[in-house]
């Protein structure tokens, strides 16, 4: 483990630690994996314009989401049923994230509650919510997660059906025996059964509320006085309704390329989200971010922070609390290294004008 040196060399390693069925599930994307693909190579295509000869002696990585200050805009995205992973699961990522001075998501379909989480320590959790068709089982979950300290909620809205994951669907994707959906034990509803195809689109096609829309923002602000952080938007048309709709934040998000695909690259996506919101709200992003490079992008082309999911799972599943840190650790030191070279001080110094993309125009260098 001594000799990682970044984050993408976790995924071989837990290739080989996991069972296939396992790492298929944290792995694939959906249909083609197109966007799965995309999600990495349009971070490949942005370019740097670095600035030179700035002092650049104090760097100063932190940042406020919704208010709180964390050590860096790196955060953790919600991702399901780590205990698959890692016997600690969930406990140790929160752990690693409290550590790191960050913010963690924890999914819905954890395999540790709400209250587990809560109990590791102290430290800024949001809650992951998916919306099913029994609203009380909502209701409940929402008030839980207030009660057990998390700050925010976000609200998944891409996934009225599961996307069409085909590794699962051959592995016949089900959660191992010992293992349950934390959150929902006692309400028969933490239990995903063998089927012929994958068990949780299964699950998701019986308990999601395929009816969630708009409307629901305002019902969800009934029930808790929580920031609502919109994930899973991708245009500037549903940005400008989140708005008027009393969204906190958007997180720019294709569900790591596992729902639609060939919808674009998060990175290619965001800008167009962060013109819309006119800097009336945050707008985070997460989805093929692997280096402090891609952290440096997003916060160029306008986001507020960014998330990371698969990185958190296969360090996980690599060395446990220890894996997690670690990934969290080097993407803060390249982060730093990136605003050094580029000659940013501070997160506020880093401008549109440090990157170049496919889209820009070309750029004429004025005669001397």
């Amino acid at each position: 483990m001594e000799m990682i040196t970044n984050v993408t060399e976790y995924e071989a390693i837990a290739k080989e630690k996991l069972p296939k069925m396992v790492y298929d599930y944290y792995a694939s994307g959906a249909e083609d994996q197109w966007t799965l693909k995309e999600n990495r190579n349009a971070f490949a295509r942005i370019l740097f314009r670095p600035r030179i000869l700035v002092d650049v002696s104090r760097i100063d990585l932190t940042a406020t989401i919704l208010g709180f200050k964390v050590s860096m805009p790196i955060m953790i995205a919600p991702t399901a049923m780590q205990k698959m992973a890692h016997p600690e699961g969930e406990l140790a990522t929160a752990r690693a994230a409290s550590a790191a001075g960050t913010i963690m998501t924890l999914s819905s379909w954890a395999t540790s509650s709400v209250e587990e989480v809560a109990s590791t320590g102290p430290g800024i959790r949001f809650f992951q919510l998916y919306v099913f068709k029994d609203r009380n089982v909502v209701a409940q979950l929402v008030r839980r997660a207030e009660r057990a300290g998390f700050k925010a909620i976000a609200l998944t809205v891409d996934t009225p059906i599961l996307g069409r994951r085909e590794a699962d669907i051959k592995n016949r994707f089900t959660l191992p025996p010992h293992l349950i959906l934390k959150n929902f034990e006692g309400l028969d509803l933490g239990k995903l059964d063998k089927t012929s195809d994958s068990g949780l689109a299964s699950y998701v096609a019986g308990q999601i509320d395929r009816s969630l829309n708009w409307k629901d923002i305002k019902w969800l602000q009934t029930i808790t006085s929580l920031p609502i952080l919109v994930k899973g938007v991708l245009t500037a048309e549903d940005t400008r309704i989140a708005l008027k709709a009393g969204a906190s934040g958007i997180i720019v998000s294709n569900h790591g390329a596992r729902q639609l695909d060939y919808v674009p690259a998060t990175i290619t996506a965001l800008e167009e989200v962060v013109t819309a919101a006119e800097g009336r709200i945050p707008v985070f992003l997460d989805g093929g971010v692997r280096r402090g490079t891609d952290v440096f992008k997003a916060l160029a082309l306008g986001a507020a922070g960014v998330f990371i999911g698969r990185p958190v799972l296969f360090s996980l599943a690599a060395d446990g609390e220890a894996g997690v840190r670690k990934v969290l650790q080097m993407l803060r030191d390249e982060f730093e290294l990136t605003m050094a070279l580029t000659g940013c001080r501070s997160l506020k110094e880093i401008s549109r004008d440090h990157v170049i993309t496919d889209w820009d125009r070309p750029r004429i260098a004025p005669k001397l």
